[in-house]
């Protein structure tokens, strides 16, 4: 009897120790997951890691100082040649520029991508702002096709007061294209369903 009586306490213990090993296990696992999405939520708010921010409208300020944009492009897994249009622009911080991509799908099927892009130097990503942009969704190119793909921008006037930033004339906008993953989902065969 003495022995039941003592086992209860102990089992006790270790049910809940077990409980709260697995919920701390199943919460690592949830913020795993949510990790990726939380991250690029900040990157796109703050411009952290020279991530560029969407703008809904151009500022009303343009400044007198120049600066260079400098344009880059790359794949990743896709049959895709992707350039740009252009190497470089002159832009006045402040001034709404239009850049343009283009790309061809060298297979013989239709292709959806997304594209991704930073901005070096990275204290650059807070105040690179595009108003519009290729980039915001899933691109999905016919085989052989070849499209031509606009961005428009601007670099926020603040730049010049940043001490981050006001002595550096030069930034780098870079984008590679990605299989999309919900186009892959999409594509990937259903179980088949009997019974």
């Amino acid at each position: 009897m003495s022995s039941t009586a003592h086992s209860d306490p102990d089992r006790q213990r270790n049910v809940r120790v077990a409980v709260i090993c697995a919920t701390a296990f199943f919460g690592m696992i949830g913020a795993a997951y949510a990790s990726v999405p939380l991250y690029k939520l900040f990157c796109q708010v703050t411009g952290f890691d020279g991530t560029v921010r969407r703008a809904d409208a151009a500022p009303d300020t343009i400044l007198g100082k120049t600066m260079t944009v400098r344009f880059d492009a790359n794949t990743r897994n896709l049959p895709f040649t992707f350039t740009s249009e252009q190497t470089s622009q002159s832009v006045r911080i402040g001034e709404t520029k239009l850049a343009f991509f283009k790309v061809t799908n060298n297979s013989n099927r239709p292709v959806t991508a997304r594209a991704i892009y930073n901005v070096v130097p990275e204290q650059a990503g807070a105040y690179f702002r595009k108003l519009q942009c290729f980039c915001f969704e899933d691109q999905t190119i016919a085989a052989g096709a070849t499209v031509e793909m606009p961005v428009l921008y601007f670099i926020d006037p603040e730049y010049a007061d940043d001490m981050n930033t006001k002595s550096k004339p030069e930034v780098t906008l870079s984008y590679t294209f990605f299989p999309s993953t919900e186009a892959v989902q999409a594509e990937a065969p259903k179980p088949d369903k009997k019974g």
